[in-house]
């Protein structure tokens, strides 16, 4: 009797339920919560002026929001080594999608053609592929029993991110390409890739860009907002404009912001696509420089704990995973951000679980489930984690 109770004690003591990461999982909810403030901040004007609902935003993304949350659930309770089992079968998967969205199933919006619309909502391949990247090239890096890569093994892998690049960039999806470019470095770098082999794959990204630029594969509007940004006197109109009231909005708000709802470049829409890719503004604007620090604490909170569970994990994949899903959110925040105070150029990346948008807030729940599933297994019995 004794010895199954403490069997039962020992079992209950290594159970992964008891491995959660508070601190990861109150960072989410807190960008969460924030994010549908933010939404219904910056539409509800609008939609007033309109004669819509003020809360049709806000409930498209609360039903995401849902969606994500039992996402999470379920992730974060399987073994996150059975996604390296699947890794071959959902990168092909999400390859597929990025194919379809390409032929007359998938749906075009601003001269983009980048998802299909389903019951009303909007799903968006691309976003789910930055998660099913990062997991194909973990699952491949992991297999390699080396702890430098050759050049040979850091192509297969270039490749691997290659393919799915390729297809977001000609949608055309810039913004999402450097997310995808990002976790792949990020992964080598953790992996063991060398300086040179990183800077050498930089110098072929900088020669394609430039060959896409001359075979028109980048649209008008893009080649605006680049030309904007290194020369901001003589760059578009319609670019300027953008940057400007984004900086305007962002200025105004002084150490402590307007007020909740009380913002005027927020509330006259001045703006442009502010619940989504300049979702910060709304923040700067309505809660200052002191609500600006404390969403980017959020977020360094964010990167710290997905770096602690990378270094934690006991298995090369867990490791390259996590460094992967770090990177994915480390550059969409910093590019996101740095495009509303004018050091980046503007690119159409979402501020993870702040900005409007279902797949991208799914993605991000999906990605904070993996890290979850990782902390929670990372504690070992017989050199296995459990």
């Amino acid at each position: 009797m004794d010895l199954s109770v403490g069997r039962a004690r020992a079992w209950s003591e290594r159970a992964p339920i008891r491995h959660l990461d508070p601190v990861l999982l109150l960072v989410t909810v807190a960008l969460t919560a924030i994010g549908l403030f933010m939404v219904f901040s910056s539409t509800h004007q609008s939609l007033l002026a309109l004669g819509g609902d003020p809360w049709g935003f806000v409930k498209k993304q609360g039903a995401a929001v849902a969606i994500g949350v039992l996402v999470l659930a379920v992730i974060a309770a399987l073994d996150y080594r059975l996604a390296k089992v699947y890794a071959g079968f959902i990168y092909v998967g999400l390859v597929v999608l990025l194919l379809l969205v390409r032929t007359p199933l998938g749906s075009a919006a601003r001269g983009a053609q980048r998802g299909f619309y389903l019951g009303g909502f909007q799903f968006t391949p691309s976003e789910w592929t930055k998660v099913g990247l990062a997991i194909m090239l973990a699952a491949y890096l992991a297999e390699l029993k080396v702890s430098e890569l050759s050049l040979q093994q850091v192509l297969r892998a270039t490749v691997i991110a290659a393919i799915p690049m390729f297809l977001v960039f000609i949608q055309p999806d810039i913004g999402t390409t450097i997310v995808l470019a990002a976790i792949l470095g990020g992964v080598l770098v953790v992996a063991g890739a060398r300086a040179r082999y990183i800077g050498l794959l930089t110098m072929v990204a900088i020669a394609l860009l430039g060959g896409a630029f001359k075979l028109g594969l980048i649209k008008d509007y893009q080649i605006a907002r680049l030309t904007s940004f290194v020369d901001s006197k003589s760059g578009p109109a319609e670019a300027r404009y953008n940057r400007d009231q984004s900086e305007i909005a962002i200025g105004s708000g002084g150490l402590t912001g307007t007020g909740y709802l009380k913002g005027p470049q927020t509330n006259l829409d001045f703006v442009p696509e502010q619940h989504t890719d300049f979702i910060f503004t709304v923040v700067g604007e309505e809660f200052g420089f002191m609500g600006s620090v404390t969403l980017l604490a959020l977020y360094a909170l964010l990167l710290w704990r997905a770096i602690r569970i990378a270094m934690l994990s006991k298995d090369k994949f867990g490791t390259y995973l996590a460094s992967g899903i770090a990177a994915m959110f480390a550059i969409q925040m910093f590019v996101n951000i740095g495009m509303t105070v004018g050091i980046m150029p503007i690119t159409g990346i979402p501020l993870p679980f702040v900005s409007y948008g279902g797949s991208s807030l799914i993605a991000s729940f999906m990605a904070v489930g993996l890290l979850l599933s990782i902390h929670m297994r990372r504690l070992t019995v017989g050199g296995v984690p459990i």
